[in-house]
């Protein structure tokens, strides 16, 4: 497989946007290089989707890894409770 890094700050161009130089580049300028379409690539449940970085509030940071599978089922079921929805519910 690819892992992709990503070592700026892609930053929006609206007005009063916050700007640091070395270090940010415009979100439009980096997604004009991308693909516009992608094929699908199968994943088990529990590879690796992301990782979250704690604030480290109580000591230092710490990453958390995030499972594809995982992740789904988080979003599915909060996506459940938060909008009541019915297996009859249409959403778009």
């Amino acid at each position: 497989g690819i892992c992709l890094t990503y070592e700026n700050q892609s930053v929006m161009k609206r007005q009063d946007t916050k700007w640091q130089a070395g270090r940010d580049v415009w979100w439009q300028d980096v997604v004009t290089n991308f693909p516009t379409k992608c094929d699908v690539e199968w994943v088990d449940a529990e590879d690796p989707l992301f990782l979250l970085y704690t604030s480290g509030s109580t000591g230092k940071p710490k990453g958390v890894m995030h499972t594809s599978g995982g992740y789904m089922v988080y979003t599915a079921t909060t996506f459940k409770y938060a909008f009541d929805y019915k297996p009859t519910d249409i959403y778009w």
